[in-house]
């Protein structure tokens, strides 16, 4: 079948959510995307998390008659999504504080007669834990930062282990409170939190009001800028970020006290987070941090990395396996750093796990094949690379396989860069595209772009994003950003861009994403050109590997 393309403010939805959706399992509508021709095609997605569009799977089970005999909580679901679309969060919050505060001010009657409906067969806990885990499997790119995936919980939770009764906890990024409130399972810890979304935030009051634990309390705001926990510490920090932008506040913050390890430059807004988590824990306490895991390499973060292994404050880095993340398959760290109480509890070695070839849903506790207690000295290299398998496979590498394994990694990546390269043809000329133009400012004035983040989203079906972002960065746009001086500042809302037909958009957005995809492939051959030389240089210096023969 052919794939669609959806306009950019339709909603998507998983095969979980149409078996939701339908009121049937899994493998039934998996059954139904075999048996039937006319079975909506993906609109986004890869091939491992096809995405639907809710209009065409709604008309489809219409057709067939499917789905019809639905339960209460397949009809709030439904209301919920008719009523708020893409802002579910906003819709689950609005039915969490009716039911604990009896607020009926942001449902309208039909959703609050069935959340109370719901409510009173059940429970007023029950009704929103089922929202939150329909939320859960239904969640992807857009609302992302406000979910911690069960997978990623049950990996902190195994690594955080029992959390005293008395101990206080802080999620400065806390979402719509799935780590903060999961983690301990006894009522004791207090609980405090901070996120940026005023809707998840609520919602994340909502449920500890709901399902306990009781002692919680969640400000809103954004804890780089405007941290709501200024004085307290906590004996464990738990913080699974947000993507960190360039934009993530190093201007107005340059000297602010909890940059105590040096201060992130703009491509390190990861190790801002890192380092707000641990101004924030109390002597003898623990930060637990999730992050990407180009952290433990990139060589702008290589001297924060070196200061905080040099102190002792690094206990141990897990990386877990690929797929514990909502928005990403990409594999992930959990960082634990630990605040001396005295000199004498400083570490003088770090654990490092790596989890990489497990199954996303298989065990946490590692084997001894897949642990090494690094000492500090060996980290404090010229790369400080604190990636785990750097070193659980240092102490027993096979430099021959290895070498043979990268080689035909960077070979298969070369063959695919060609394919990956969009089939462009010849245009009218340089300079066609920009006799009628339209700022982005203007745009965002109409209420047709999102400028809220560091790259412009579309919020009309008239607008593709892909287009916005690729002609962003034109030739003529990054002009306007650069200074006299040579200094390049991306100028979102002085950016200029060519008025088209919508379905010229989609054309023009699928080269730019495809454009995108080449440059990331690019990046990864480049990654793995760095670490086959480095492998072959240390291979050939301690005997592992040999040179070739002569005219070989």
């Amino acid at each position: 079948m052919k794939e669609s393309t959806p306009p950019a403010s339709e909603s998507l939805i998983t095969g979980a959510e149409i078996a939701r959706l339908a009121g049937v399992t899994r493998a039934a509508v998996s059954n139904w995307r075999r048996r039937y021709s006319d079975f909506p095609a993906p609109a986004d997605g890869g091939a491992s998390t096809p995405l639907f569009s809710l209009t065409e799977v709604r008309s489809w089970l219409a057709k067939q008659q499917k789905g019809t005999d639905l339960s209460d909580d397949v009809r709030l679901w439904q209301a919920l999504r008719g009523a708020f679309g893409d802002d579910i969060v906003a819709g689950i919050a609005g039915v969490a504080r009716f039911l604990a505060h009896d607020d009926v001010s942001r449902l309208d009657d039909n959703l609050a007669d069935l959340a109370a409906r719901l409510a009173a067969k059940e429970s007023a806990a029950q009704v929103i834990d089922q929202l939150v885990e329909r939320f859960l499997d239904s969640s992807r790119r857009a609302g992302s930062d406000q979910v911690t995936s069960l997978r990623l919980v049950r990996a902190v939770s195994h690594f955080v282990g029992p959390v005293p009764d008395d101990s206080v906890i802080l999620d400065p990024a806390c979402g719509i409170g799935t780590l903060l409130l999961s983690v301990g399972l006894t009522e004791g810890p207090v609980r405090r939190g901070q996120e940026i979304d005023p809707a998840a935030g609520e919602l994340a009051q909502a449920r500890a009001e709901l399902t306990g634990p009781q002692d919680t309390v969640i400000e809103a705001g954004d804890s780089l800028r405007e941290d709501r926990w200024p004085d307290l510490r906590a004996d464990l920090v738990l913080c699974d970020p947000p993507a960190a932008g360039p934009d993530w506040g190093r201007e107005e913050l340059l000297l602010d006290a909890r940059w105590e390890l040096g201060t992130p430059s703009k491509a390190e807004g990861d190790l801002a987070w890192l380092q707000h988590c641990y101004a924030h824990t109390a002597p003898g306490g623990r930060a637990m941090v999730v992050m990407p895991a180009s952290v433990a390499y990139r060589k702008a973060g290589r001297r924060i990395r070196a200061e905080i292994v040099r102190r002792g404050l690094l206990t141990e880095i897990v990386a877990l396996p690929p797929g514990m993340v909502a928005s990403h398959a990409q594999p992930v760290h959990l960082w634990t750093l630990h605040r001396p109480s005295g000199p004498s509890e400083s570490a003088t070695s770090v654990r490092m796990v790596d989890l990489t070839a497990n199954a996303p849903d298989g065990p946490m506790e590692p084997t001894a094949e897949q642990v090494a207690d690094v000492p500090l000295i060996d980290l404090l290299n010229d790369a400080v690379d604190l990636t785990p398998s750097a070193h659980v496979d240092a102490t027993r590498q096979d430099f021959p396989a290895e070498y043979r394994a990268l080689q035909r990694g960077i070979e298969e990546r070369l063959n695919r860069l060609t394919a990956l390269l969009p089939a462009l043809t010849a245009g009218d000329g340089p300079g066609t595209l920009e006799s009628a133009t339209i700022s982005l400012a203007d745009l965002s004035r109409a209420g047709l772009v999102d400028l809220a983040d560091a790259e412009p989203i579309s919020t009309s079906e008239q607008l593709d994003t892909g287009y916005l972002r690729g002609f962003l960065r034109s030739a003529s746009n990054n002009r306007r950003s650069t200074s006299s001086s040579g200094s390049y500042r991306l100028d979102v809302k002085g950016a200029r861009i060519p008025q088209m037909a919508v379905e010229e958009q989609r054309r023009y957005g699928a080269a730019f994403r495809a454009l995108k995809e080449f440059e990331e492939h690019i990046g990864e051959v480049t990654r793995l050109a760095e670490q086959v030389s480095a492998l072959a240089r240390d291979g050939l210096t301690n005997g592992a590997l040999l040179p070739p023969e002569d005219g070989a």
